[in-house]
């Protein structure tokens, strides 16, 4: 670090209570990576760990004045190496900014920092029989802001829809400090340009969330019938899956686990499965006779079908799909991909994502929100960076995913590891018009360089 470097710090310094500012080795150290599996190649300069929207401005103000390019970071449980700083770059996390500042009753509706777990949000405000729907796979451990930041989706989202649809206002913080707020408390609102809309999903690039106004719904009433079905493979499971949407059956969730995942599960977890596996959870009223009609539809498609209201087996059978990601990291370093594709031609992307990876050589475990055709195509592989046979059936799941019409991404974002396929999605005119929208919230370019657009 240079002596202007140093001074610059100490500047930072100066404007922040002592215990925020972190130059720890080993804190620096962990800033460098993400659930991604990448890791940057040097580390951050610092880590402003604020505990305040006071602390992001005063960050922010200092890195704008001298040019130094932040990296927004929560929890560092993104997937796209969204939160990964390198040499240069100030972090600014917001992991311990987790509180439930407010809940309206009347309203339905919340205020939370940006910090806070899906998990604890959701314990809290049970008290008040509400509930936020938003639910990945991840949410003991990730946090809303987090969330806002990728548009994240989850299992719960073919009925209860996305981050985006549950999200009234913001407060954020800009590149020069300035903080706005965004959107309304209201049910309706139409007022200039929809900014929230445009901040969900911008992984960081236009400015720190430091404050969410949440919507709200009552906590579902009546039973939760939960099915587990094995398919002898995932073209037949697939196809079970959009037999149930054709049917107009909106479950609150239905995932598909492949076969080679399943098997790394039953591993993980020593309880005996195999073959594909399908789950399908229907709630609210009338969710019993759903669940029956499920059942027989995949059953007809060739499924072994479970299926009960007991809630300790039916947890048992939602943390088969849960688990995952975590049976998948005790086999190597894993790639965790994100395509969507229509649910009409699930059956087809689970076909493209066996061929590539068949014809590359590499180790392809595919799961799905089967529910809105969300697939986790997750690479799994020895050593600490991708080969270029990976990167090379990559490229082909995703050419795949955008010819069936599709998008590169349904939840995580692009972070750093989508970049050089975003134009053969967008297009270059509106990648263009997406870096003009960058450069009017961010004109120095110091928020999160180098991720999404």
């Amino acid at each position: 670090m240079s002596l202007g470097t140093a001074v610059d710090l100490e500047a930072l310094r100066a404007s922040l209570p002592a215990h925020v500012l972190v130059t720890d080795p080993l804190a620096l150290d962990a800033a460098r990576a993400d659930k991604s599996g990448h890791r940057s190649a040097t580390s951050p300069l610092a880590i402003v760990e604020a505990r305040s929207v006071e602390h992001v401005q005063a960050a922010m103000r200092w890195a704008s004045e001298h040019r130094v390019p932040v990296v927004p970071r929560g929890a560092g449980t993104g997937l796209a190496g969204g939160s990964i700083a390198g040499g240069g770059e100030l972090v600014v996390s917001v992991d311990a900014m987790r509180r439930l500042l407010d809940v309206s009753l009347v309203d339905q509706s919340c205020v939370v920092e940006p910090g806070i777990r899906n998990a604890e949000l959701n314990e809290m405000l049970a008290t008040h029989g509400l509930w936020w729907p938003p639910d990945p796979a991840s949410r003991a451990i990730s946090t809303v802001g987090g969330n806002i930041a990728t548009n994240a989706g989850g299992l719960l989202c073919a009925k209860y829809g996305v981050t985006r649809e549950w999200v009234l206002a913001l407060d954020v913080v800009l590149a020069d400090g300035t903080l706005i707020s965004t959107g309304h408390r209201t049910v309706k609102g139409v007022t200039g340009l929809d900014l929230t809309a445009l901040m969900i999903g911008s992984e960081g690039t236009l400015g720190i969330v430091v404050g969410a106004t949440l919507k709200l719904r009552p906590i579902v009433e009546g039973d939760v019938w939960t099915i587990g079905a094995f398919f002898d493979d995932e073209a037949l499971a697939a196809a079970a899956c959009t037999a149930i949407t054709a049917a107009r059956i909106r479950p609150a969730i239905m995932e598909l686990v492949g076969r080679d995942a399943v098997s790394m599960l039953a591993a993980y977890t020593g309880r005996p499965m195999e073959g594909a596996f399908v789950l399908v959870q229907t709630d609210d009223l009338g969710a019993e006779a759903t669940s029956a009609t499920a059942a027989e539809i995949l059953t007809a498609h060739g499924g072994r079908v479970e299926r009960t209201d007991d809630l300790s087996e039916s947890d048992a059978l939602v943390q088969v799909r849960r688990q995952v990601h975590f049976a998948l990291e005790s086999f190597g370093t894993v790639l965790v991909e994100d395509v969507s594709v229509p649910r009409s031609r699930l059956a087809d992307m689970f076909r493209a994502c066996e061929a590539a990876a068949a014809r590359h050589g590499v180790r392809l475990a595919v799961t799905a929100h089967a529910g809105d055709g969300n697939l986790h195509p997750t690479f799994v592989f020895e050593g600490d960076e991708p080969s270029a046979a990976i990167w090379a059936c990559a490229d082909e799941v995703f050419t795949a995913g955008i010819a069936l019409g599709g998008t590169l991404t349904g939840e995580h974002g692009v972070g750093i590891l989508k970049r050089r396929w975003l134009v053969d999605e967008l297009g270059e005119r509106q990648l263009a018009l997406q870096r003009a929208v960058k450069a009017a919230f961010d004109p120095l370019g110091i928020l999160n360089p180098g991720k999404a657009v």
